[in-house]
């Protein structure tokens, strides 16, 4: 990203939940994004959310990430906003219509969003899918995965985006996922670049973590 010159870095929520170097994530974002939102997973480590809404997993995961997370990181995360609406793009951890929980995986989905979201654009996270929504001018609104090297001009119409996992992609494409959004000409680029995923799923058994949230990450699922 740093080698595209990018003016700002943004990031949609969930520095923390599933992975084993909690502390490094919240750091790493911290020095490198000008905007972040909270996702749920940030909540619930701050007490915010309730464990019981989570599954097994995603649950195992946030009581670790409570008991190791340094107070730097929960200090930051505590200062966080599930939705920032003060950019020309909307941006929302799940969707404009409920900013923590809502996965947008539908064009009917989508639909009742884009009609609740102010700006033209909207960006979500929270579903870990690369994908894209368009609204122009008629009743319908289609849709698409958005798989890497994607391209689109996204000058006219309403649009939801949702530029895909760093950490998680859930895609069927293991490399992390990000967006290279221009909004002086209105273009949208999805990328994806490698990452040492053998790290990350290393620390994540030597942290005694339920094994699939380090197996899934080679699947991209």
């Amino acid at each position: 990203m740093a080698a595209q010159g990018v003016d700002e870095t943004w990031c949609l929520g969930d520095l923390v939940g599933y992975g084993a170097q909690p502390d490094e994530c919240v750091a790493l974002a911290m020095e490198s994004c000008q905007l972040c939102l909270a996702g749920n997973h940030d909540l619930v480590v701050i007490d915010k959310l309730p464990i019981t809404e989570f599954s097994a997993a995603a649950a195992a995961a946030a009581e670790w990430t409570r008991e190791h997370i340094a107070d730097e990181s929960l200090e930051f995360l505590r200062g966080l906003e599930p939705l920032d609406t003060a950019h020309p793009v909307g941006l929302y951890h799940a969707s404009p219509r409920d900013p923590v929980w809502e996965y947008v995986l539908s064009t009917w989905q989508a639909a009742e969003c884009i009609d609740v979201m102010e700006a033209r654009v909207g960006a979500v996270g929270h579903s870990h899918v690369a994908l894209y929504f368009h609204e122009n001018g008629s009743a319908d609104v289609v849709g698409a995965q958005a798989p890497g090297g994607t391209e689109l001009d996204i000058s006219q119409g309403r649009w939801l985006i949702n530029p895909g996992g760093v950490g998680q992609p859930r895609d069927g494409d293991p490399r992390a996922a990000w967006l290279l959004l221009d909004t002086g000409n209105w273009t949208a680029a999805w990328r994806r670049v490698e990452y040492p995923i053998d790290e990350a799923a290393h620390a994540i058994e030597a942290a005694g973590l339920p094994s699939v949230l380090g197996n899934r990450l080679y699947a991209g699922q």
